[in-house]
């Protein structure tokens, strides 16, 4: 028996990867505050790899990858088409849960530092992500609408595609910079980070941060949420004065 327990420590020990790593980060912030003047900012994620066991060594050299996920939305691409000297929507695709922000940053050529396969599978590029939230399904369609939403999102500043943004400090250490553009969508942010070696995942770690308004702004946004119809009558009443007052200062 004492012989069986020691084989089959073995086999273990020889199935273990040896030198398996992890991936230790953390934000700059966790909150991003949105005032009346934000005009957009940037934030850091710092990174480093370390052995998953103490004792452990690191044998790169690695790659990484951080894929930066906003607020969840429901779109529609739509297809317009010149009838006659009319314009109108002949076709559309609807996506579910399809990112407001995407970024996509990487130490290297996605091509020469992933597997082909490992992309697809996590949703890493932003075509993947659009053809897998399709109501049509990753059909041919879905691939053409997919392509132009996600160009339409490219020229807004909110899709982006980096494969020099991640700078490595050191054979172990990385830091990458996300910049958020002035209209960024609030809520909660997700930044997915994965190691690569020989193009294959090592390890996977997430951080999360949020956007949100506040004063004013903030003030404004959730009553218009919460109370519509409040919300909607004050500004009728605004609207009116605003008219009214500009009527008796030029009558004058």
């Amino acid at each position: 028996m004492k012989r069986l327990m020691l084989a089959i420590a073995a086999l273990l020990a020889l199935a273990s990867p040896a030198g398996a790593e992890k991936i230790a980060g953390i934000l700059s912030t966790s909150s991003v505050k949105v005032t009346s003047s934000f005009d957009g900012t940037s934030l850091s994620l710092f990174g480093s790899i370390e052995p998953d066991t103490p004792g452990g060594t690191l044998s790169g050299p690695y790659n990484i990858i951080v894929v930066i996920t906003g607020p969840l939305q429901d779109r529609v691409t739509r297809l317009k088409t010149n009838s006659w000297g009319i314009w109108t929507n002949t076709d559309q695709v609807s996506f579910r849960q399809f990112p407001s922000f995407y970024n996509v940053l990487s130490s290297g050529s996605l091509e020469a530092i992933a597997d082909p396969t490992l992309l697809e599978e996590r949703r890493v590029l932003p075509l993947t992500q659009a053809r897998a939230t399709a109501t049509t399904g990753e059909t041919p369609k879905s691939t053409e609408f997919g392509t132009q939403l996600v160009r339409l999102m490219t020229e807004q500043g909110h899709f982006l595609v980096r494969e020099d943004g991640i700078h490595f400090l050191s054979d172990s250490a990385f830091v990458a910079q996300v910049n958020l553009p002035s209209d960024v969508a609030n809520g909660p942010f997700i930044a997915r980070t994965m190691l690569l070696k020989d193009k294959q995942l090592l390890a996977e770690r997430s951080d999360g941060f949020t956007v949100r308004k506040t004063g004013f702004e903030s003030f404004v946004y959730v009553a218009s949420r919460q109370y519509p119809l409040v919300y909607g009558l004050v500004c009728v009443a605004l609207a009116l004065f605003a008219g009214w007052l500009v009527g008796v200062v030029f009558r004058r």
